[in-house]
C-alpha cells in the first residue's frame, strides 16, 4: 500500500505540545486555512507502541468536527478515543461510554443521563453554591501567594463529584489525586522517575476500589446519589455490572475534575489580562455570568483532542477517509475558527452566539456533565470575585500533553478582607 506523504506541521511530537498555546494556534490557522484535513504520524504514546500505526487524519476546522461529532454511524468512538494508543485493557477500565458506540453507548447514557436531568442538577446547584462560598473562605485563609490550582480550582469539581455520587469525606483528596494521574500519567514532573503506565494503573486501581465499596454499600444502604442510581438502574432489564459501575466512575472523577478545574484557573488568568472584561461582568454580575461562562470554556477549551475510527469510506474537508483510519479532532483549533468566531484570538465575554466547541461538538457524545459544570463556574466566580474583588493570577506552569490543556499550579495575589 503506498504510504501517503505525512503534513509538514507535525502535529504527533511532544515538540509541539511543549509550545503554549498561541504558537499552536499559529500553526493550526495555517492548517485550517489550507490544509483543513491533514495527514500526521501517530503521537508517541508512553503506553504502548504500535508499530503498524500509519497515522491519523487531523480535523482543525470547526465545521468538520461537527460534522465528525454527529456522524457516529461512520466517526466511532469503540476502538479508541485518546490522541495516543493506550492499551485496550486500560481504555476499557477507565472509559467506559466515552469508548463506546451504539447500542451499548445508547443504553449506558441513558441510565447515566437520569442523574444529570435539569431537575438534578438543579439539586445539586445549592450543595456546589455552599461549597464555593467554603472554598473562597479557605484560599483566603490561605493566604495571597498561594497556588490556586491546589487551593481553588482544584477543589470544587471534586466536592461536586463526591457529593453527587457519594464519596465519603476521608476519600476525596485521594479520589482526586488519582484522576490527576489519570490525566498527568505522561508528564516527568508529574511522574517523577515512576513508570507512566504504574502511575495511570495505580489511579486506575484505586478508583476501582473506590467504586466497588461505594456500590457494594449502597446496594445494602441505597441513598439519595447517584451511585445508589447506578446500582439500581434498569434499562431493558439490563444492570450495570460492576465493572461497568467501576469504569464510569473512573470517567466521572477524571471528566468530571479536570476539565472544571482548568477552566476555572485559565478564566482567572483571562480575567487578569483583561480587566476591561472583568470590570464589565461585574457591571451585571447575575445578568452576565451565563454568556461569560461560555467564553470561558471556549477560552480554555479544557479537553484539546478527541479521536474517532472511520468504519467506511468517507469525504471530509475534500479528502478520501478509508474505512479503518483514524480521525483526531482538535478542539482547540476548532474554538479560534474565524470562519465562525469573530477576532477569536480576543477574550469576549459579551460573545453571542457563543458556539464553542469546548464539550464536543454536539451528536451522541456531547459532553454529559456540561450543565453540572456551567453551574460550578458560575458559583465559583461569583465568590471569587465578589469576596476576593481585587484577586488576581500570577504566571501558571503548564502540564506538557496533548489531551487536556492544564495548568500544573499558578499563583494568585489579593487583599484578604
Amino acid at each position: 500500500m503506498h504510504q501517503r506523504p505525512y503534513d509538514d506541521i507535525d502535529l504527533s511530537s511532544m515538540t509541539f505540545w511543549s509550545t503554549d498555546a498561541a504558537d499552536r494556534e499559529r500553526s493550526f490557522r495555517v492548517l485550517r486555512e489550507h490544509r483543513p484535513v491533514s495527514w500526521h504520524p501517530p503521537a508517541v504514546s508512553e503506553l504502548t507502541s504500535d508499530a503498524d500505526d500509519p497515522g491519523y487524519w487531523a480535523v482543525v476546522r470547526h465545521a468538520d468536527i461537527v460534522e465528525v461529532s454527529k456522524r457516529s454511524d461512520v466517526f466511532v468512538s469503540g476502538q479508541g478515543v485518546q490522541f495516543k494508543n493506550i492499551p485496550q485493557e486500560v481504555q476499557e477500565a477507565s472509559q467506559s461510554f466515552l469508548a463506546m458506540d451504539a447500542p451499548r453507548h445508547t443504553l449506558l447514557r441513558k441510565l447515566v443521563s437520569a442523574a444529570f436531568t435539569p431537575k438534578q442538577v438543579k439539586r445539586i446547584e445549592d450543595q456546589i453554591k455552599a461549597n464555593a462560598k467554603d472554598i473562597v473562605r479557605e484560599l483566603a485563609a490561605a493566604g495571597s501567594g498561594t497556588d490556586f490550582v491546589r487551593h481553588c480550582a482544584s477543589r470544587l469539581p471534586i466536592r461536586t463529584l463526591s457529593d453527587m455520587v457519594g464519596i465519603p469525606e476521608a476519600e476525596r483528596d485521594k479520589v482526586a489525586e488519582a484522576a490527576e494521574a489519570m490525566i498527568s500519567f505522561g508528564d516527568p514532573v508529574y511522574a517523577n522517575g515512576r513508570k507512566p503506565l504504574d502511575v495511570l494503573v495505580a489511579g486506575q486501581i484505586y478508583l476501582h476500589q473506590v467504586a466497588a465499596a461505594l456500590a457494594a454499600e449502597r446496594r445494602a444502604e441505597p441513598r439519595g446519589d447517584l451511585m445508589t442510581s447506578l446500582v439500581q438502574a434498569e434499562v431493558d432489564g439490563e444492570r450495570l455490572t460492576d465493572m461497568e459501575i467501576a469504569a464510569f466512575f473512573v470517567l466521572l472523577s477524571v471528566a468530571g475534575n479536570d476539565t472544571t478545574r482548568q477552566t476555572t484557573s485559565h478564566a482567572l488568568k483571562a480575567l487578569t489580562d483583561h480587566p476591561e472584561q472583568r470590570a464589565w461582568l461585574m457591571e451585571d454580575f447575575d445578568g452576565r455570568i451565563g454568556r461569560a461562562v461560555e467564553e470561558f470554556v471556549r477560552w480554555a477549551t479544557p479537553v484539546m483532542t478527541f479521536r474517532r475510527t472511520a468504519v467506511a469510506d468517507v469525504e471530509l474537508g475534500g479528502r478520501q477517509i478509508r474505512a479503518g483510519e483514524k480521525v483526531v479532532m482538535f478542539y482547540s483549533s476548532g474554538n479560534r475558527d474565524s470562519e465562525v468566531f469573530t477576532d477569536p484570538g480576543s477574550f469576549d465575554l459579551s460573545r453571542d452566539p457563543n458556539p464553542h466547541v469546548g464539550f464536543g461538538g454536539g451528536g451522541a457524545h456531547f459532553c454529559l456533565g456540561n450543565q453540572v459544570a456551567k453551574a460550578q463556574l458560575r458559583a465559583i466566580f461569583r465568590e471569587l470575585l465578589h469576596q476576593l474583588p481585587d484577586i488576581e493570577a500570577g504566571a501558571p506552569e503548564y502540564l506538557v500533553g496533548n489531551f487536556v490543556h492544564a495548568v500544573r499550579a499558578m499563583p494568585c495575589h489579593f487583599t484578604a478582607a
